[in-house]
């Protein structure tokens, strides 16, 4: 164990700050809760719009990135070469990136569009229904992988190119400065962040998880048994970290896609296949067609608060993920060019998404549609029992249910698994092989802030928490694209196979004219 470490300040700060909220949410539920709303309410009605135009701004940057003369610059030297595969790779991103969410919101969220529309729009009709997919598309699509992309760019380029700890103070080195207290600063509200939006997903999925159970074995909706989920949780995801990234976390990534998609294949062809193909591919139009519309969609005139509670929830989650998911997608990415990296995870997982919506959200629809089979009514009631009322209608749906609450448990696994070793990264100096130490308390710390917003509001506490630790990273976000600009123009990018060509020809050509 490195005593240096524990003496970070970094380790410190966010530690000391977690383990508050924590100790104040457990002896106070009610005080914090009220707090905590306070906090949303500011955040939501007076910086919304941030939240919407820095998403778009990053997206957007990302993509000319991608397709300049930088986009053959890879993440590490010019002969490196990926280190995982390919599928384990795109198992590892979708695992860390949104897996648990995912499942949670891959019914409710289509569902509660198609009950309550976006626009006013009269509800449980064939037009709500067309709303509601598309709409989903978007809120799972490129917009909120950009946000963990551009981190992940960033730290890996500093990291595996130049030869740099993967922290976020690094990557604003070129704008901020090195001052150890600027630095130390950012790292901490970066930690910060990141285990309040971790806290989120594992919120979430714990409560799906009890949806579940509920539905199946009619074990009641309780914190107590929130509570022992998250204490079994927490046992699987110390054992996994333990045995390092290419053990524990490849493993159950690998087994995560594999199961995901039995489910799916399984539902697509169990459920009206052609509907699912055909709301998919209208679902696609819908998203493309509308695209900087619902980027910068807000509800000025109208006083709504659909997207406040929708989409800008979205981006905040994505935000307060961000630092998490970028530095360990980073860390997975080692020897991909940007350009590769940029559409591999700008454009597989949301498409996964997107499928993976089409075939539980189309399948849902469908049955509401034409069976009346009233799962959009019992989404309103309640959220956790999306998943499991879409398996009621199909043959198979115990199995099914517990095969699904199995995927949830896994996921959840490996994405706190993957932020326990991310979190003691950034709080050991950036280090690749951090302290087990370190790892055991911030799984202690993460299931401990869960616990806690769990019992001080439930959903409507880890939707708050996500949101106000992300406001203060998203301006760091957009300063991370002006000190990536700064960096990679001190790059030259390699020389095209083409242009190489190109120059042994005219070579060849020079050496004939001197022999004549």
């Amino acid at each position: 164990m490195d005593r240096k470490s524990l003496k970070n300040p970094v380790f410190i700060i966010s530690t000391a700050v977690i383990l508050l909220l924590v100790v104040a949410g457990a002896f106070m539920p009610i005080r914090f809760g009220e707090i905590a709303g306070t906090l949303f309410n500011f955040t939501t009605l007076n910086f919304g719009w941030f939240y919407l135009l820095a998403v778009f701004i990053i997206t957007l940057f990302l993509i000319i990135i991608a397709i300049t003369k930088y986009g053959s610059i890879r993440l590490g030297a010019d002969s490196d070469r990926p280190e995982f595969p390919f599928f384990t790779w795109i198992g590892m991103l979708f695992s860390a990136g949104f897996g648990a969410g995912l499942v949670f919101w891959g019914v409710a969220e289509p569902m509660s569009h198609f009950f309550t529309t976006p626009f006013g729009t009269e509800g449980q009709t064939e037009e709500a229904a067309r709303i509601a997919m598309g709409y989903s598309f978007f809120h799972w699509g490129i917009s909120q992988w950009s946000v963990f992309a551009i981190v992940g760019l960033v730290i890996g380029f500093l990291q595996f190119r130049r030869k740099k700890p993967g922290l976020v103070s690094t990557a604003l080195e070129p704008v901020m400065g090195s001052k150890p207290v600027i630095k130390h600063t950012i790292d901490s509200l970066a930690v910060i962040a990141t285990v309040m939006g971790i806290a989120t997903s594992l919120g979430l999925g714990v409560l799906q998880m009890n949806g579940g159970l509920n539905a199946v074995f009619g074990i009641d909706n309780a914190f107590p048994i929130q509570l022992a989920i998250i204490g079994v949780m927490f046992a699987a995801y110390t054992l996994s970290s333990s045995t390092g990234l290419h053990k524990g976390i490849a493993y159950l990534s690998n087994l995560n896609l594999g199961l995901a998609l039995v489910l799916m294949v399984f539902v697509f062809l169990a459920g009206p296949t052609v509907f699912i193909m055909d709301t998919f591919t209208l679902a696609i139009g819908d998203y493309i067609t509308n695209f900087v519309q619902y980027s910068l969609r807000m509800e000025p005139y109208t006083g709504g608060e659909w997207v406040l509670g929708w989409t800008i929830f979205y981006w905040a989650w994505a935000t307060a993920w961000s630092p998490f998911v970028g530095a360990f997608v980073a860390r997975v990415s080692r020897g991909r060019t940007i350009r590769e990296f940029v559409f591999g995870v700008l454009v597989i997982p949301p498409a996964i998404a997107c499928v993976w919506i089409a075939v539980f959200g189309g399948t849902a629809l469908w049955y509401d549609l034409n069976e009346q089979a009233g799962i959009a009514e019992a989404v309103n009631v309640d959220l956790t029992s999306a998943l499991f009322q879409t398996f009621d209608v199909l043959p198979l749906s115990t199995i099914m249910s517990v095969l699904a609450i199995l995927l949830i448990f896994t996921f959840l696994v490996t994405s706190a698994d993957s932020a326990t070793y991310i979190l003691a990264t950034m709080t050991s100096f950036g280090s690749l092989n951090p302290p087990t130490l370190f790892k055991v308390i911030w799984g202690v710390l993460m299931s401990a802030i869960a616990a806690v917003l769990l019992y001080a509001g439930g959903l409507s506490a880890l939707q708050t928490a996500s949101l106000i630790s992300a406001l203060p990273f998203t301006v760091l976000l957009l300063l991370m694209l002006w000190s990536f600009t700064k960096i990679i123009r001190g790059e030259s990018p390699p020389i095209r196979k083409s242009e190489l060509r190109r120059f042994r020809r005219l070579e060849r050509e020079a050496r004939k004219q001197q022999n004549k």
